[in-house]
């Protein structure tokens, strides 16, 4: 009895967890490609979180929206 309770109450953390994540992705700041090259960055692709992102200029580290 007592390890289905613990199963179960892992299966809710899990769950939990993982609908939160989009949420916490949705939150950070986005721009298009373009708009990140005009403001004098450059779209880099980050193999470490596999997003790009726009490094330098006045968008430096939001996330890439589209190109």
């Amino acid at each position: 009895m007592r390890t289905r309770f613990l199963a179960f109450a892992a299966a809710l953390v899990l769950a939990a967890l993982g609908a939160a994540v989009p949420v916490a992705q949705a939150a950070v700041p986005a721009v298009p490609g373009p708009t990140c090259t005009a403001a004098g960055g450059a779209v880099e692709y980050d193999s470490g979180t596999g997003q790009w992102t726009c490094k330098g200029g006045d968008n430096d580290g939001e996330l890439i929206t589209e190109s």
